[in-house]
C-alpha cells in the first residue's frame, strides 16, 4: 500500500506535556492541588525546554519529515502583556532545528494550557481572553512566523471545552451547560482573531484548528433512544466547530450563535481520532460508558477500544468542506507495545484507502513521539513512539518506532512490515491472501 511522494509522515507532541518547569500554568497548580491520577505531576517531564533537540533528532532519525508541537502561553505572556523575549528566543531555535533536520513544523498557540493570571480572570468564560489571545497570536507571529508554514490556533476546543467545564477534569473556575456554551463561543472568537492574524502576517500560512473527532455509538444492545443520543453528541462534538469555521454560526442544542469574522477561517481540517465510544440514554455521570462490545480491543487504562474503521469515518465527514486533510494525532497509550504496531498499520490502512478514493488526506502525524505527560492522566498511559524513563530521562524505541521508521521511509506499508511487527494483521489487512508468500 503506497502513499503519495508529497505525504507529510510526522509525529506530535505539545508543550506542557515535555516541556517541564511550566510553573506559570493553571495546570500546575491543577496538578499541585491533587487533580492528576495518582497524585503525579509534570515536574521536569521530558525535558524539552533543556533539550527539545534530542528527541526532535529522533524524530529525523525516524524518517519523518514534519512535526507537530506547540507553544506554551504561559512561558510567553507570563504577565499579562509582558512578553518574555527569551522564551520566544527558545522557540525560534527549537523551530530553526526542526528545518536543520528536515521536520516541517506545525505549531499549535493553544494546547490546553493557561497562563495562571489569565485563569484568575475567568480564562475562555470572560470576554477579555479574546484580546489577549489576539495579542498573544500577533507577538507569536511577528517573532516566528517566517518558520511556520502550518498553524494550529487551538487544539481540541471542544474536549477542552467539555472536559473543563461539564467534567470537571481540567482546570476550571466555573462548570455547567452555561459555562460550556461560553466557553465554546469565546474559544471560536479566539481562533477567528488568531487566523486573521496570521494571514495578515504571512498570507500563505495555512491556518485552522485540530479537532478531537471520535465514533460515538449506542451499544450492541442499545436502543433507539440510545442510537438517537450517540447521533446527537456526534452531531455537537464532531460536526457543530468545523461547521462553524466554514459558516461562522455556531449551532448549539439550544439555538445558533453568530460569530463575527469566524466565517472562512479553516484551511484544512485537522482530525486527532483516537477511539469509539458508546452512549446510552439517559447519559450516566460522565456521558461515556465504559463498555465494550464482544471481541473489542481496548487499550491501557480502559482508554478506549481500538476501532481504525473510525478514522476513515471521520475523514468522509469532513469532506463536504473541500479541504486539504491532515491526521493531526492519532495513537494509543500501550505502554507494552503489543497494540501500537498493529494500531499504527491498520490506522494508516485507512488513511491509504481514503487516499485511493483521491480524498485530500495530506499528512499524518503520531502522538506521540516520545511518552510525555497525559493531563488528568498523568504519567499513568504511555503514548509514546519512544518510551521515557522519567527519573534518569533515558529513552528506549519501542517496536512499533522501527516498524513507523520503515513506514515513512519507504511510502508504503507491506504484508512484509505486519508479518514481522503484528502477524495478527495479516488476515485483517490481506485476506485471502498466502500468508507464507513474500508478496500476495
Amino acid at each position: 500500500m503506497t502513499f503519495p511522494p508529497d505525504f507529510l509522515w510526522g509525529t506530535a507532541t505539545a508543550a506542557y506535556q515535555v516541556e517541564g518547569g511550566n510553573t506559570n500554568s493553571d495546570w500546575w497548580r491543577w496538578e499541585a492541588e491533587g487533580h492528576v491520577r495518582e497524585g503525579n505531576q509534570a515536574a521536569v517531564c521530558c525535558d524539552w525546554w533543556a533539550n527539545a533537540e534530542r528527541d526532535l533528532d529522533a524524530a529525523a532519525e525516524l524518517g519523518t519529515n514534519a512535526h507537530r508541537l506547540s507553544l506554551e502561553w504561559s512561558r510567553i505572556e507570563p504577565e499579562p502583556s509582558v512578553f518574555d523575549s527569551e522564551a520566544l528566543a527558545r522557540y525560534r531555535a527549537i523551530l530553526q532545528h526542526c528545518h536543520a533536520v528536515g521536520l516541517e513544523p506545525m505549531v499549535t498557540l493553544h494546547h490546553f494550557s493557561n497562563p495562571l493570571w489569565l485563569a484568575d480572570k475567568g480564562d475562555f468564560n470572560s470576554d477579555v481572553v479574546v484580546d489577549y489571545f489576539s495579542r498573544y497570536a500577533a507577538k507569536v507571529v511577528d517573532v516566528l512566523g517566517d518558520l511556520v508554514p502550518k498553524w494550529v490556533t487551538i487544539n481540541e476546543p471542544m474536549t477542552y471545552a467539555v472536559m473543563r467545564y461539564l467534567t470537571g477534569e481540567f482546570p476550571h473556575t466555573r462548570r455547567g451547560y452555561g459555562a460550556f456554551m461560553e466557553g465554546v463561543y469565546n474559544l471560536l472568537r479566539c481562533h477567528a482573531v488568531a487566523y486573521h492574524a496570521i494571514k495578515e502576517r504571512h498570507p500563505a500560512a495555512l491556518v485552522s484548528t485540530a479537532d478531537n473527532m471520535q465514533v460515538f455509538a449506542a451499544p450492541p444492545d442499545g436502543t433507539a433512544l440510545d442510537r438517537w443520543w450517540a447521533g446527537a453528541v456526534g452531531a455537537l462534538y464532531n460536526d457543530a466547530w468545523p461547521r462553524a469555521l466554514h459558516t461562522g454560526v455556531f449551532h448549539g442544542p439550544l439555538g445558533r450563535r453568530r460569530v463575527k469574522g469566524l466565517a472562512g477561517t479553516a484551511d484544512f481540517s485537522g482530525i486527532n481520532y483516537y477511539t469509539r465510544f458508546y452512549l446510552r440514554f439517559p447519559p450516566r455521570q460522565g456521558f461515556i460508558e465504559r463498555e465494550w462490545g464482544p471481541g473489542a480491543v481496548v487499550s491501557d487504562g480502559d482508554y478506549g477500544e481500538v476501532y481504525p474503521y473510525g478514522l476513515y469515518q471521520m475523514i468522509q465527514r469532513v469532506l463536504p468542506y473541500g479541504k486539504p486533510i491532515y491526521i493531526t494525532e492519532n495513537g494509543v497509550p500501550d505502554a507494552a507495545d503489543r497494540l501500537r504496531p498493529g494500531f499504527i498499520l491498520d490506522h494508516l490502512r485507512q488513511v491509504w484507502q481514503a487516499i485511493s478514493f483521491c480524498y485530500p488526506v495530506m499528512g499524518y502525524y503520531h502522538w506521540s513521539l516520545v511518552d510525555n505527560f497525559e493531563w488528568e492522566r498523568g504519567w499513568t498511559q504511555r503514548f509514546g513512539l519512544i518510551a521515557l524513563d522519567l527519573e534518569t530521562q533515558a529513552r528506549a524505541w519501542r517496536p512499533s518506532a522501527h516498524l513507523y521508521r520503515e513506514i515513512c521511509r519507504s511510502y508504503t506499508i507491506t504484508d512484509d512490515m505486519a508479518r514481522r511487527y503484528a502477524p495478527e494483521m495479516l488476515p485483517v489487512m490481506w485476506p485471502g491472501g498466502d500468508q507464507t508468500s513474500e508478496v500476495f
